[in-house]
C-alpha cells in the first residue's frame, strides 16, 4: 500500500510540475522536473518488482486486469523515454553544425528540446498517474 501511494504521489508531483513548466514555456522548470520524474519512475519499478515477487511467492493471485495495471506503467515509461529521444532528434534534424549557430539560436534550440522532452515525459507521468489511480480504486 505504501509503495502504491508513493507511485501516486510521485507521479502526481512530476506530472503537475511538468504541466506547469510546459504551459509557462519555462525550460528552467526541467531542473526540478527531471529529479521528480526519476523518483516517480523508481517508485513504479519498485512497485512492479514487489508485485512480481508477491505473485512468484504465491502470496498474491491477481487477475489479468491487475497484472495489466502493474505492467502498463513500465511500458509507458519505456515508450515515453523512446519518444523523448525522438523529440531531441527531430529538433536537431536540420542542424548540421551546432557550434556554428549563434548563441541565441543555440539557446532557443536547447529550450525547444528541453520543453519538448518535458512535455512527452509529462504525458507519460499523467498516463501512469491515471493507471495508478484506477488500480488504487479497483485494488480493494
Amino acid at each position: 500500500m505504501v509503495v502504491g501511494i508513493a507511485v501516486l504521489a510521485t507521479n502526481l508531483a512530476a506530472a503537475g510540475w511538468g504541466v506547469i513548466g510546459w504551459l509557462r514555456r519555462d525550460a528552467r522548470a526541467s531542473i526540478v522536473f527531471w529529479p521528480l520524474l526519476r523518483v516517480a519512475q523508481a517508485a513504479v519499478v519498485v512497485q512492479a518488482v514487489l508485485g512480481f515477487l508477491l505473485v512468484a511467492r504465491g502470496a498474491s493471485s491477481p487477475d489479468g486486469l491487475h497484472i495489466a495495471y502493474g505492467v502498463s506503467p513500465l511500458v509507458i515509461a519505456l515508450v515515453s523515454e523512446g519518444m523523448r529521444v525522438g523529440v531531441a532528434q527531430r529538433e536537431l534534424e536540420g542542424v548540421e553544425d551546432l557550434e556554428a549557430l549563434e548563441r541565441p539560436e543555440q539557446v532557443a534550440l536547447a529550450k525547444r528540446v528541453a520543453l519538448g522532452e518535458m512535455g512527452v515525459m509529462t504525458v507519460g507521468a499523467l498516463l501512469i498517474l491515471t493507471l495508478a489511480l484506477r488500480a488504487f480504486q479497483t485494488g480493494g
